[in-house]
């Protein structure tokens, strides 16, 4: 039987993008993995100083180093766009969390400003994003470029300023992310809020009353690598936690991909495995 070939002048197939090249636009792991699919880190070290901070020993530097933070380079930008097109032509088109190992607003962005180019590329390759900050108002010079499917997110730890001010030292105040999360609430940008570390369970569980009528999604963790944890009772925190939520009318998510996703007005919260392990309803997800 005579089978028909394929003509020499058919197009080749083009094969698929290599994205385990890619560094820049990598996945997370571990516990950053329950709070993104993709993340990409827009500067080295974070200018805020917080005392809790997991990152100087994940990326190997001192404290002192850390807190003296650089831009990632002159090539940054443009190795972001390679990494960029790698994705939008293996069709991905997930958030893209900024950032894990420092912060995209902390005070260097005012002069710098490559978290706002950072965000443009991913959008021009038809990415999405989502920032994770503790530089309240600094973050509101880029709300005009947030999109349908973009998110805002913001570390709330603490109420008091001054207690704030010992423990996230160059962060903005308690104040002034709580008006930030409202304005990109108010501009129909869906927002959640990252408990954790938890520093005092009261005031935790205070912020949730204070700002649930504009924080779509919480994501509730723990303290972890400081001595002040051994002191908490994290079975209590998170069966309060968890009735509050609840009684405000926030369903619980178990799969941390798809809470990513929760739309602008939809109510969810997700507890985090360090914490969920505390729970009296220790489904598994």
């Amino acid at each position: 039987m005579i089978t028909q070939q394929a003509s020499f002048f058919e197009p080749k197939p083009t094969p698929a993008p290599d994205l385990s090249k890619c560094h820049l636009i990598y996945t997370p792991k571990g516990r950053a993995r329950e709070y993104a699919r993709l993340a990409c880190n827009v500067y080295r070290g974070c200018g805020h100083g917080c005392v809790y901070c997991y990152a100087p020993s994940a990326t190997f530097k001192s404290p002192d180093e850390f807190y003296q933070p650089n831009t990632r380079g002159d090539r940054f930008l443009d190795n972001l766009k390679r990494e960029a097109a790698k994705y939008a032509a293996a069709g991905v088109t997930d958030q893209v969390l900024l950032s894990f190992t420092c912060d995209p607003y902390q005070p260097l962005d005012t002069t710098e400003r490559v978290t706002r180019r950072a965000i443009e590329i991913l959008h021009a390759n038809g990415l999405r994003v989502c920032t994770l900050t503790k530089g309240g108002k600094r973050a509101l010079i880029d709300l005009e470029v947030f999109r349908p499917g973009d998110a805002f997110a913001t570390t709330m730890t603490l109420l008091d300023p001054d207690d704030s001010a010992k423990w996230e030292p160059n962060a903005a105040s308690p104040a002034q992310r709580i008006a930030a999360i409202r304005k990109f609430h108010a501009a129909g940008i869906p927002t959640w809020v990252s408990l954790e570390p938890v520093l005092d369970p009261a005031v935790a569980l205070e912020i949730i009353r204070q700002t649930h009528e504009f924080v779509d999604v919480y994501k509730v963790g723990k303290l972890n690598y400081h001595p002040l944890a051994k002191s908490i009772d994290w079975r209590a925190f998170c069966t309060d936690a968890m009735s509050l939520l609840i009684s405000l009318g926030y369903l619980r998510e178990l799969e941390p991909d798809y809470i990513q996703d929760i739309p602008w007005g939809d109510k969810a919260f997700y507890v985090k495995d360090d914490l969920r392990a505390y729970a009296l309803d220790n489904r598994a997800r």
